[in-house]
């Protein structure tokens, strides 16, 4: 299976207040069909992207062209009821992460009613179990390699692990891919989690790597965010605490001569620069309008030489991490 190196990030339009309102089903599916005219063929979703909206839109959005996407679903995150441990409260239900394989059985059932298909290529684990009720990884693993062996799944992949966590599921069966937040201002996977990857020959898919639009330099100082909404989070998003953003929209002011240079837009050029790291495959871009995934779609052409890489990494380090208070 070869995926694109910008990936189609379904999360938002799954819709829901926690992203401060919801876009139009028309506009989303027409904005995932721009994504696959742009070159985009993995497109990354997942049952909890609005309790299977997500899924389902992306099925009327590639009806007839089934054959040119890579599916990537996943599996974990449980609502029905209180199997599994309890994870937090979001847009409006209770989840759970449950890796036991009956549940995992019922969600890709559903995964691949929702998508309208008969085989999922990329099948994710969510997010790790944790106690009380502790799913052991060789359990978890069992249940989806007997999935692949059905053909109901392709390939098997993980998102959100530790490194331990993911030597265990190396352990007990082929995995092809890990998801985890990687960007810019959230380098952390750099010390050990990507190393890690490229090491044992894994694709990697990031997300959140434009911080939730901060990094597209679009989200100004007189950006109010609505009443509940997820970026508000200063634990999730300490950059867009207004001290913190105007350091990083400075920097990006600082960086209009390498757009101009190369023709990009703020957006590009951190995309770029992002795919350039050492170990990172694939990029997730998320989006809910159509000009968004034209806009990102086309990093995947830029080239950036090392002296940019390089100066744009020494001005990254050298900004330092946020302030955590919020005044």
């Amino acid at each position: 299976m070869s995926a694109s190196v910008i990936g189609f990030g379904a999360w938002a339009i799954g819709g829901g207040a926690v992203w401060g309102g919801t876009t139009g089903d028309a506009e989303s599916i027409q904005t995932i069909q721009a994504a696959l005219d742009a070159g985009i063929n993995l497109l990354d979703t997942a049952p909890a992207y609005g309790w299977g909206h997500s899924e389902r839109l992306i099925a009327k959005a590639i009806a007839g062209r089934r054959d040119e996407v890579l599916l990537a679903t996943k599996c974990g995150l449980w609502w029905d009821d209180s199997r599994g441990s309890y994870f937090t409260e979001f847009n409006g239900r209770s989840l759970y992460r449950s890796l036991r394989p009956d549940t995992i059985a019922i969600e890709v059932e559903r995964s691949l009613r929702d998508l309208a298909t008969d085989r999922i290529d990329l099948y994710q684990v969510h997010w790790p179990a944790v106690e009380p009720e502790k799913t052991p990884i060789p359990e978890t693993m069992a249940a989806l390699l007997k999935l692949r062996d059905e053909g109901k799944i392709r390939a098997i992949g993980v998102c959100n692990l530790s490194p331990a966590e993911l030597e265990e599921y190396l352990s007990c069966g082929v995995t092809a891919s890990h998801q985890f937040r990687y960007s810019m201002l959230s380098r952390e996977p750099e010390k050990e989690l990507l190393p890690q990857c490229q090491s044992h020959g894994l694709a990697t898919l990031t997300y959140m790597s434009l911080e939730q639009g901060l990094l597209t330099g679009k989200i100004g100082m007189d950006h109010v965010f609505k009443e509940g909404e997820f970026r508000t989070s200063a634990d999730w998003f300490p950059w867009l605490l207004p001290q913190n953003r105007r350091r990083v929209l400075d920097l990006l002011d600082g960086w209009r001569p390498l757009c101009e240079t190369h023709d990009c837009t703020p957006a590009q050029l951190v995309l770029a620069w992002t795919l350039a790291q050492s170990g990172v495959t694939h990029v997730l871009a998320g989006a809910r309008k159509l000009h968004h995934i034209r806009e990102t779609a086309a990093a995947a052409d830029i080239e950036l030489p090392a002296t940019d890489l390089e100066r744009i990494t020494a001005e990254l380090d050298a900004m330092g991490e946020p302030e955590s208070r919020i005044s």
